[in-house]
Formats: C-alpha cells, structure tokens, sequence
C-alpha cells in the first residue's frame, strides 16, 4: 500500500470535515461531505438525509454522536446489504456490522463512548441542550463549534477513511488517483 498515498486521503478527510464543522455546523452532515469529498463520492441524497441528525439527532443530544452515524453510513454505503436485494443472502449486511464496529471501537477508545451528551461530558465538562438559545450560545462560547467538535468530525472522518482503505474498500488504484 502506498502509505504516502493513504495519509494524503486520510489529512484531506479529517481536514474537510474539521472545516465544514467549524463553517457549517451539523456534525453528520459534515463528515459525511467531508467523507464524499475525499473519495470522491458525491452522493446528495445520503447528505441530505443527515439534515436532521446533528448533535445527537435532531440537536437534543440523546442518541449517537452524528460524525459517527456518517461514518458508518459512509462505510457501509461502500460495502452493505442493497435495496434490490434485501434478504442479502451473502450476508453484507454481517460484514458492514463489522465493518461499523472497527469505527464504533475507535471512538469508545478515544472518547469512551458514542453518545453525544455523554462525549459533550467529556469534552465540555457537561452536556448543552442545542435547541435551546441560551443554551447554544453557552455551547458555542465553550468552543463547540471551533474546537471540540470540529476535531471529533475530523477524527471521525479520518478512522472511517482509514477503516476503507485498511478494509479494502477503497482500491489501491482509486487511492493512488485520489491523493494526486
């Protein structure tokens, strides 16, 4: 594997999706444009689904953090089970279960967990309701959007990338393209 090739794809994800978050905001939408733009992947209707899915889904913190909802949705998208062939007798579906707890397993080891109010606990020292205005302002005064989860879209976007590449997902000659 061309190792120069790799870490040029892997800054460029964890770049993009440090920049979107930090211009744009919506965690899982940021990752996943990032994540898009990196392999160059265009796929407007898996961005926009992600309109709604932003500090743990629908900004009230409760579910999984959205930078890793889009990578899984990223990984999978590249290898999973298709609509036209929903009883998936050759099992995709088991191997983007795999596939999506490499990603699950590095976030539990950089952040302990995969909930947003609980990675908010970590990174903040406390969780924000977002819908909330006064509450948003606290949250963007703390460095949410400058800071804390700029890095966690760019860390995101990074492991899923690098989980592609690893798992063979992407090939060694779209690698090669890519980092030109």
């Amino acid at each position: 594997m061309d190792k120069k090739a790799k870490e040029k794809v892997l800054k460029k994800a964890y770049d993009l999706a440090f920049k979107y978050e930090e211009k744009y905001g919506g965690c899982g939408q940021c990752v996943m444009a990032a994540l898009q733009d990196a392999f160059d992947r265009p796929n407007p209707d898996t961005f926009k689904s992600l309109s709604g899915y932003a500090g743990g889904g629908a900004t009230v913190g409760d579910a999984g953090c959205g930078a890793y909802v889009a990578g899984i949705l990223f990984l999978s998208g590249l290898k999973g089970r298709e609509r036209d062939n929903f009883a998936d007798p050759e099992r995709l579906r088991f191997e983007s279960f795999a596939t999506a707890r490499k990603l699950h397993r590095k976030f539990i080891d950089d952040f302990g967990c995969v909930i947003c109010r609980e990675m908010q606990m970590k990174l903040f020292g406390r969780p924000y309701y977002l819908p909330d205005a006064d509450e948003m302002k606290k949250f963007l005064d703390a460095g949410g959007h400058t800071t804390h989860c700029p890095d966690v879209c760019g860390k995101a976007a990074r492991w899923a990338a690098e989980i592609a590449i690893d798992d063979g997902l992407i090939s060694e000659e779209q690698l090669k393209e890519l980092a030109k």
